[in-house]
This record gives C-alpha cells, structure tokens and sequence, in this order.
C-alpha cells in the first residue's frame, strides 16, 4: 500500500554507528506519494562551494518489471488491446494488440514513477492518472499522449479513475481528499466541492452508478464511504458504524443489474486485515463479509447471477445475492488488476503476472498468453555499506535490491523483498525493514540469497505498525533495535529489540507517546532516538515538537528526552562523532549534543524551513557520515555538503543528492533518483 502518499521528498535517518567511519543506514518514504519538495522550499542557508573531490555515475541499480493499471480497449479500427503501465522513472505506457501479443504502443509518462489505474471514457479515449498527479490522455493504438496538466490544485496524486457519460472522467486524489471531473470541452472542475470528509487525505477508491449519475468514494486513513452528487456537490456518508474503526475503503467495484438491487463490493483495509463487503445499494446494507479479494477487478456475468473475482491465485465465482452460497474455485491464476467480457461471453483478465488469460464459463477451457514486459530503473528507496564492502540498494514501491561492488564495478540483482525502507549490519548479517505492514528480516551474508530457503528471513510481522526506518546495532548487548512509524491513521511508533541468540523481538511499545522513531543511533549501552510528530499518513500529530531520547540498553528504560531544536517538528538524523559527541539534524538545523553534559552544544542552519513547509510531514530528511579525513558530510534537502567540526563551517558540494553510506573504500555513496552515486573527497 508506498512512497513512500503525498509527493514527500522528505526523508529520514537512522543510524547504527559504533564507531568513525562505519555507517549503517536506512531508507525512507511512504508508499505511496513520493516526489520532490518544489523549489520555492529550497531556500538553503549553507554557502555555494564547488569543494575539491571527483563524482561518478554509477548508473541504475534496482530495476523492475512491475505492472499496476491495466484496462482492455479498442482502437479506432476496432482492434483490442490490453494497455497497462510499469512502474519505472519515467513509468511507461504499453499497450499490446491481443491477437498477436505484439507491443504496440511503448510511451515515457513524464515525471511520474507509475500509475495504480487507467480507464477508458465513454468516446473511446484512454486517461492515465499519475503519481505525480498529472492525468495523461491517449487514444488507443496511436503513437501519441497528451500531459493535461494538474487536476486540482495542491493535489499532487491521482488514484482512481471512474468514467462517467458523454466522455467524463471522474478521478480521486491526493492530499486534499477531492473528486475531480475533466471534460475536454470543460476541462477540470472538483465536483466535490472541498474535501469529501473533512481532515482526510485520500480518496483511494471510485466508481461511477450510470443509472442514477452518482458517484462512490472510498476514504482514507480513516474509512468513510461516500456517496457524491457530481452535479450537485452532496455527499452522503454510509459505511456502517462497525467498519469505520478500520483504515481505508481501498478498492471498490460496481455489480450493476443485479436481482434485488444494484451491489457494491469494497474492500476496507486494517493493518493487513482486509475485508470484502457487498453492499445493496438500494438499502444501503451490508449483505455479505467477503475475505481478502482482488475487488477492483472483480466482473459479473453477463447474465447477471455470478460475480467472478481472483483472491490468493485462484479465480472465484460467487452469487452476489446468496450469502450463505459458497464461493465456487473456479482455476489457478495470478490476481486479475482487470476484467472484461467479449461478446462471445468469454472472460478475459490482464493479471499481474503479465498475463491475458480467457476463461469460457460455458466449456471450462482457458488459455495464457504472457507479455514481455520491459524491466525499467526504479528509484533508490535505501542505500547501505554492506558488511563485504559492498553498496547495497533498495527499489521503490516495486522493491528488490541491487549490490554494487566497487572493485569490479558490477551490479548483481536481488529480488524478493518489498520496499524496503530501512538497513542496518551486525556482524556478517544485514537487517531488512520492509513496508508494508512492519516486516523485519534478517539476512546471512556468507550464504545464497536464496527467498525458499529462507535467506532473507522474515523475524516478524509487527501488528499496528508500518515502516521501519531507523534500525541500529547494540554491539555491546547483541541486539538489534527498530524505530517505527505506525500504520495509516496512527499515531505512536514502537521501539523493537530484536535478540539473534533467542530470536525474540521485544516491543518497549510507544517509548515517546504520540511519535514516530525516525533515528537511531548507538554507543556502548545507550541507544539515541529521533522522534517525528508524524505518525502513519492520515493521522494528525498531538504533538508540537520532533524529540531526542536516550535509552539505556542494558537496563531497558528511558534515561531521557529532550528538544534539541525547539519548534522542529522531527530529529530525521543522529551519529555519534569520534569525539563521542552526538550529532544530528531537526527541522533543516544541524545541532551537536553532550552525552556527559546532556545539553545542545551547537546549532547551525542547513536550510531554511518556511512556515507552509513546516507543516508538511517528514519522516526522513538527513543523512550524515564522519569521514576518516577529519570531516563531517551530510545530505539534507537534496544537497550535498561538508562541515569542518573544527569552524563548523558548512559548504554545499552539490545539489540533487540525497540518502548517503561511507564505503569501506571511504568513498561516499549517495542517490539520484535511480542512479547511485559516488564522491571521493
């Protein structure tokens, strides 16, 4: 569920750094929105300086083959097509003739990474919503596309599309919770006339009722169900009380024609907990509580009496107006992203295998075709100095990891985890914290990267929470310990210790009440933690300032929280110098701190923070690393910079950076969108 969902160029970091010139690091985003801050926000306090070093790209490291909206359509001839996009920078559109499995169309979606639907209007035109929150227009089977800009202001994440009469296109967005409509003689205008639930975010899911012009919206973090007038700008709410505790109406489908009433299946999310709902939209009741279903490509029958649906690799059919009937198994497949039926009544699915398969109900027979989908470069999610030297990467929402080797200058691909937004070493194994749904795993260096044997292998699944991003290493007790950014809608990270020699995780639960864990660090038996206000996306903070906290290992209790930066919202960054002062990064100021003493030495600005910036959630923004040369470098609002500890003079080296590692080579390793990096002071 990625991107990091908002465009947030907005990092954190976590540190496990025992000592100078080692660094274990971890990654950031949400999954859903990510982007760049606009440039307006780059007001940068440090001083232009070209420095003295060589940069080098080291090209693509993580790329993917992942699949998100498809949609069956027919060109001006009359041919169909199966169109679907893969997620790379840029996303691409594809669109194959379904005779022959020829690709046919291959287009570059500008400044967008990918697109979770498609839908065809009803004049044949195909619209393409991004996640950079552009909708794109192409009619099927040309050579052309068309950027149509900005559905609404401020909304920078398109979800859903749903199309209306007459060549309308409704689509739901992100932050700001809208419905749009766009009509190539009208253009764009939000139909909802303001937020569908006021302090929301998200409309994740849309469907249009052509019978009566209405529109259906699933929201988030926080489900609500809303029925919209387009014309009118009513909103009528009608999720029932008993699901409302849950996160997200994420998918939804329309069974229109049905005997009784037309039917609305939604799917509503709750940490992994996912439930399926038939709704009869005459009553407005619940009539059934389906499992975890792929809804959004769930189809019904020509004749009006089967719904069939895909749900853990198999296709289902199931009579909507029968709830105590049993689902019927009908084959093996992978999960249908669409559905449609010919005229022949022939069911035909774009899976997310990278498939079209038919299936005729009247023989029992079907077939698979497979596409060649092109592998593209994802954007680098984490980046880590591995324990053998090497650089490893994590990909964006598409996941997977590339480990780059700088002796031979090689790239070896792995595959099998998902976005990860954390890593850290200990010994000869590298800790995973995988989003969604707080997986944490823990991987052997000295054997195969083998997913059916378990290496990587997944410790634990941690209930309630999201995305760990901060991960450090307590050498002197063993353990490894996690800071968490809880699931949509919360507030409250937890502090997890993980022990190998028992292999128990430990939950010291909400260390800092109503906070995120972004950052950590180590030294012999205390652990330093950075706090965000934030919590999961869609939850509002309580809290008024990002904190710095010391947790005694051994004794397993807080020793002591402080605000190191008053009125910073999160500490995204803390490393221990050698020194054995601890340094960090809150709200764009870099800060020192005294263990012994237990007060701020030294605050210096970064970059400015403008009050409209400030109010947009971080979780992850600085990176730093101690050089073996005496030097501090650091990355934070995309640059690149240097800070001599002696002057603390601060000098920016270079722009369009961001994440860092130190290589055991000493070079520093840094990111650009889906390249990797290098500088060699």
């Amino acid at each position: 569920m990625k991107k990091q969902i908002l465009l947030y160029s907005i990092g954190l970091v976590f540190c496990s750094f025992p000592g100078w010139g080692q660094v274990e690091q971890t990654a950031h985003t949400a999954t859903e929105p990510r982007g760049r801050d606009s440039a307006q926000h780059k007001e940068a306090a440090v001083k232009a300086s070209p420095g003295a070093g060589k940069f080098t790209d080291l090209g693509p490291q993580v790329g993917a083959a992942a699949i998100q909206g498809s949609v069956f359509a027919k060109d001006d001839q009359g041919r169909e097509m199966a169109y679907t996009v893969v997620r790379g920078e840029p996303a691409h559109l594809l669109g194959y003739d379904v005779q022959t499995n020829e690709l046919v169309v291959d287009l570059p979606l500008e400044k967008t990474d990918g697109v979770w639907d498609l839908a065809v209007a009803s004049d044949g035109w195909l619209y393409v919503p991004s996640a950079s929150g552009y909708l794109f227009k192409h009619r099927p089977g040309t050579q052309q596309i068309e950027n149509l800009g900005y559905t609404l202001p401020g909304e920078t994440y398109l979800w859903d599309l749903a199309a209306g009469k007459d060549g309308e296109i409704f689509g739901a967005t992100y932050p700001g919770c809208r419905v749009f409509r766009y009509h190539p003689k009208d253009g764009f205008s939000d139909v909802g006339k303001g937020p569908l639930v006021e302090g929301e975010k998200y409309v994740r899911s849309l469907v249009y009722h052509e019978k009566t012009g209405k529109l259906y919206a699933g929201v988030g973090s926080h489900a609500h169900l809303v029925e919209l007038d387009p014309k009118t700008g009513e909103k009528i709410e009608f999720l029932p009380q008993e699901f409302k505790d849950h996160e997200f109406v994420y998918n939804m489908s329309l069974l229109p024609g049905v005997k009784g009433g037309d039917r609305l299946l939604a799917l509503i999310t709750s940490g992994g907990e996912n439930k399926s709902l038939v709704i009869n939209l005459k009553t407005k009741k619940v009539e059934q509580v389906l499992g975890n279903l792929d809804v959004r490509s769930a189809s019904l029958s020509p004749d009006k009496k089967q719904v069939y649906y895909t749900s853990k690799g198999k296709l289902y059919t199931l009579n909507p107006t029968k709830p105590a009937e049993q689902a019927k198994e009908v084959m093996a497949t992978a999960g249908a992203i669409t559905m449609n039926w010919s005229k022949g009544q022939e069911l035909s699915m774009i899976t997310s295998g990278k498939e079209v398969v038919r299936y005729h109900p009247a023989t029992g027979k079907s077939s698979v075709t497979k596409f060649e989908v092109p592998e593209l470069p994802i954007p680098i999610q984490s980046i880590l100095s591995g324990p053998d030297g090497r650089i490893w990467t994590a990909g964006y929402v598409a996941g997977g990891h590339g480990v780059f080797d700088p002796a031979t200058g090689k790239t070896q691909t792995l595959k099998g985890l998902h976005q990860t937004e954390g890593m850290a070493v200990q010994g000869s194994r590298i800790y995973f914290g995988v989003y969604p749904h707080g997986r944490l795993y823990v991987y052997d260096t000295q054997k195969p990267w083998d997913m059916a044997q378990q290496n990587p292998r997944l410790i634990q699944q941690v209930q309630g929470q999201s995305r760990p991003f901060a991960i450090a290493s307590a050498e002197s007790k063993g353990t490894m310990f996690f800071g968490m950014v809880p699931e949509y809608g919360l507030l409250g990270g937890s502090l997890l210790e993980y022990n190998p020699e028992t292999d128990k995780l430990t939950d010291h639960k909400a260390v800092m009440e109503n906070q995120s864990i972004v950052a950590l660090c180590n030294k012999e038996n205390l652990l330093f933690g950075g706090t965000s206000v934030w919590g999961g996306i869609g939850a509002h903070p309580t809290e008024q300032e990002g904190k710095l906290f010391i947790w005694d290992t051994a004794t397993g209790k807080k020793v002591l929280e402080t605000v190191p930066v008053p009125g910073a919202k999160a500490v995204t960054c803390l490393k221990i110098a050698p020194d054995g002062k601890l340094w960090g990064v809150a709200g764009g100021t870099l800060f020192t701190y005294s263990i012994e003493e237990k007060k701020v030495l030294t605050r210096h600005e970064l970059y400015f923070i403008s009050e409209e910036r400030a109010n947009n959630f971080v979780w992850r923004d600085a990176f730093l690393v101690m050089h073996p040369n005496g030097k501090v470098y650091g990355t934070a609002n995309d640059e690149l910079f240097v800070v001599d500890p002696e002057t603390m003079d601060i000098q920016k080296l270079e722009q369009n950076a961001s994440l860092l590692t130190l290589g055991k080579d000493n070079k520093l390793y840094f990111r650009r969108g889906t390249h990797l990096w290098s500088y060699e002071p």
